[in-house]
């Protein structure tokens, strides 16, 4: 009884709309009054504080403060310029370009939504100057900016440990190098994708480059200074995971780092006038980081609930007497994590279904590094799947299109990334060969 009304309520406000922080907290308040009187809310307000009160999530707000920093200051733009210089000659080479700037911005910001923002105003301006329809340049923009929660560092990351860490120990590090293979396959299945549907609008006519368009190739001089120009950027990743995993820094001071880093940057190399934008990027950076630490304190009260009432394992016990099978277990586990993040966000869906699926998946005596990785994996997935997918509305905004026509071109790159969480899932050595390459633990 107790189950189904937190989850029958939570799902109810969802569908109507309400924003996943309150239909969190209302079901978790309803349930807790039902459950223990009007003391039940007496533990609210601790629960809800002790879940953000953490050292390792402050890492959260600093990487949000660096990408925005990073944003701000130019460093985007001149990734972009750098990619072009080196493919952007070729026939498909935007395709490439938007791929590779999503998975360098990706590692720089840690967050699906902010890649979109930081390179679609580019970028989708750009393919559509190539010949591509806007809803398959918007799509397949919303589709790489997913790369950004599993490339590291990345916030979902972070989350997964905390939520994970109260059953088993689950190490960032570990995860953060876990998520390379996979993001990277994510990002060659999206160029696959779109070549494949470049291909087939140009056999029906509906491929038009416009006339007098010329691309040619970069010469010698202009990558090389495409590239000084874009190393300060591209040596963020080296700085950060260099860092964690050099044993200089934790992943949250490696956060603090990347904000003095993007500062100086701005400042000393790339010319921009950072203290003059210091309050609008502040701004920014706190909206971004209130909503995160919003649904953090929200969802942990939900997530109290489903571990102290039991709710987690009488579902885990009724899924392993569905079956025992542990392909079919995975297989339906992918599936409802799929349409939960088609509706509801990865940070939400940790604290929801950690406590679930996590005893599962030890029993099958699965890694819990390969666990975390394609749950993220098939929660990037929903950031870009209809109705409630982030980077679409994102996406369908710079582009300047509406939300169905985006949700039409961004199905082959959901087919596309569903094949590599297939190959996540059932192969974990993509997630767990470079962790035990480096003695990364």
């Amino acid at each position: 009884m107790m189950a189904l009304m937190l989850f029958g309520l939570f799902f109810l406000l969802v569908f109507l709309r309400v924003p996943i922080a309150i239909s969190l907290g209302v079901s978790s308040i309803a349930v807790l009054v039902y459950a223990n009187g009007i003391f039940g809310l007496e533990m609210v307000t601790d629960i809800m504080y002790t879940s953000v009160a953490k050292f390792t999530l402050l890492a959260i707000p600093f990487f949000i403060l660096a990408g925005v920093i990073m944003e701000h200051v130019g460093i985007s733009k001149r990734l972009i310029d750098f990619a072009q210089t080196l493919v952007g000659h070729r026939k498909s080479g935007i395709i490439f370009v938007t791929v590779i700037v999503a998975i360098f911005f990706a590692a720089i910001s840690g967050s699906g939504p902010a890649t979109v923002a930081a390179i679609g105003g580019i970028l989708i301006p750009a393919m559509v100057k190539n010949g591509y329809k806007k809803e398959t340049a918007g799509a397949l923009v919303a589709s790489s900016g997913a790369i950004g929660i599993v490339i590291p560092p990345s916030i979902a990351f972070i989350v997964f440990a905390v939520v994970a860490g109260d059953q088993i120990p689950v190490t960032i590090n570990r995860l953060f190098m876990a998520g390379v293979i996979p993001g990277i396959l994510m990002g060659i299945a999206f160029v696959i994708a779109a070549m494949i549907v470049r291909y087939r609008q140009e056999k029906s006519g509906q491929f038009i480059i416009p006339g007098g368009l010329e691309i040619r190739k970069a010469t010698g001089k202009e990558r090389w200074t495409a590239f000084l120009h874009a190393l300060p950027g591209l040596m963020i990743p080296v700085i950060i995971l260099g860092g964690i995993y050099g044993g200089f820094f934790t992943p949250t001071e490696a956060a603090v780092v990347a904000v003095v880093y993007g500062l100086l940057v701005g400042i000393f190399v790339n010319r921009k006038n950072a203290f003059s934008s210091i309050y609008k990027i502040f701004i920014e950076a706190a909206l971004q980081t209130a909503v995160v630490m919003i649904i953090v304190s929200a969802a942990s009260v939900f997530a109290y609930i489903i571990t102290t009432e039991q709710i987690a394992r009488d579902i885990s016990d009724g899924i392993m007497g569905f079956t025992s099978n542990p392909i079919i277990i995975l297989l339906l586990v992918n599936v409802l994590l799929l349409i939960a993040g088609a509706f509801i966000d990865a940070i939400s869906a940790y604290y929801i279904f950690i406590p679930i699926l996590l005893p599962i998946m030890l029993f099958l005596e699965v890694d819990p590094t390969v666990f975390g990785v394609f749950m993220t994996v098939n929660l990037a997935i929903g950031l870009f799947t209809p109705p409630v997918g982030l980077n679409l509305y994102v996406a369908a905004g710079i582009s300047k299109t509406n939300i169905v026509e985006i949700s039409r071109g961004v199905v082959p790159f959901i087919i596309a990334a569903i094949i590599v969480l297939l190959m996540v899932t059932y192969i974990p050595e993509l997630s767990t060969f470079l962790p035990d390459l480096l003695n990364v633990k």
